[in-house]
């Protein structure tokens, strides 16, 4: 399947808006300035698996090992595209961080 450049670019624009919202109303809920950059990978993880989080405790053997192959099986733009994501959670962290140095409060 191919992607166009355009959804390439509106993906990754996408992915860094849209972590860096929620980063940045879960530290300003529960000033813990990089929970969302720490929480990311287990959102990856259920973005790319089909498996039912219960398997990874009740088979998880082959959950892991469906885990491992659909990560391999990952193109180079999905990894650029989920890595986005990243980018934009850790950019909350420094925003937040940033704005409490100034003197800015949340609640």
């Amino acid at each position: 399947m191919t992607i166009s450049l355009t959804h390439v670019v509106l993906s990754i624009l996408i992915f860094i808006v849209m972590f860096f919202g929620i980063g940045f109303l879960l530290n300003m809920l529960l000033r813990m300035t990089w929970l969302m950059a720490i929480i990311y990978p287990i959102v990856v993880i259920l973005i790319i698996d089909e498996v039912k989080v219960y398997e990874y405790i009740t088979k998880p053997k082959v959950s892991f090992q469906l885990l491992g192959e659909k990560i391999l099986a990952l193109q180079v733009v999905d990894v650029i595209i989920l890595a986005s994501g990243l980018v934009g959670a850790i950019i909350s962290g420094f925003v937040i961080k940033l704005l409490r140095k100034q003197g800015y409060q949340m609640f």
